[in-house]
């Protein structure tokens, strides 16, 4: 397992480091909050240090939190229970106050694991062309190559994708993505939609029915279709 640690202390961070990788994870130390930001969405776990030296520990939480659903196990290096209050509150899914005993915290990594990564017997893969929207793990690849989406970006496309020949209506996306049926949608699921379009490398993926909303695209087919007139006027 991939494990990055931000700690703003040197000296606690390689010592934390040293003992797991003795327990056989892949250990990755940084020291300061551009380094998380920069992999955190190539590890199984991040574990943040609340004082960095050029960040708020709680806004680097919040970053990736709104990015992705990688674990986060905050320290913080006060005793007070505020401090772990809002680092649950900014998206960690765990904290512990230093000084702590590595066992207490290798504890915790697994529980938080456990929660993150629960045994399932099946995963219920949405497949469509090239797409692949792996629901239970929330990743999405395109002709088996990953594409990086945040959150919202996911439940969009895994709500277009599972209902591939219907129009879904701008209000029952914001109620089943947002959580929203009553606020007027404004630019929030142009922004998403938008977005995806770009990482999945075609407009054609996810169309706009003016007036009613969108629905999932076919721009393989309209790539065969061209490659089809092109043979016959070749011809």
């Amino acid at each position: 397992m991939r494990v990055l640690i931000a700690a703003g202390d040197a000296s606690a961070g390689e010592s934390l480091a040293h003992n797991l990788r003795l327990k056989g994870y892949e250990a990755r130390l940084v020291g300061a909050a551009r380094g998380v930001l920069a992999a955190y969405y190539a590890v199984d776990l991040v574990i943040v240090d609340l004082d960095l030296p050029d960040m708020d520990g709680l806004e680097v939480c919040r970053r990736i939190r709104v990015a992705c659903e990688t674990p986060i196990i905050a320290v913080s290096p006060r005793g007070t229970e505020l401090d772990c209050v809002l680092a649950l509150r900014a998206g960690a899914d765990d904290c512990v106050v230093r000084p702590y005993r590595f066992q207490e915290l290798a504890a915790r990594i697994e529980a938080v694991m456990r929660r993150a990564r629960p045994t399932r017997p099946t995963e219920k893969i949405i497949t469509y062309g090239p797409l692949c929207v792996y629901q239970d793990a929330r990743e999405v690849r395109m002709r088996g190559d990953v594409v990086n989406v945040t959150r919202k970006e996911f439940d969009l496309l895994s709500l277009l994708a599972s209902r591939p020949d219907s129009v879904v209506s701008r209000r029952e996306i914001m109620s089943k993505v947002w959580d929203d049926s009553w606020s007027r949608s404004g630019r929030t699921i142009d922004t998403h939609v938008s977005s995806l379009r770009n990482k999945l490398g075609s407009t054609s993926w996810i169309v706009t029915v003016r007036g009613v909303g969108f629905r999932i695209g076919r721009p393989w087919d309209h790539t065969r279709t061209v490659e089809s007139h092109a043979d016959r006027r070749t011809a």
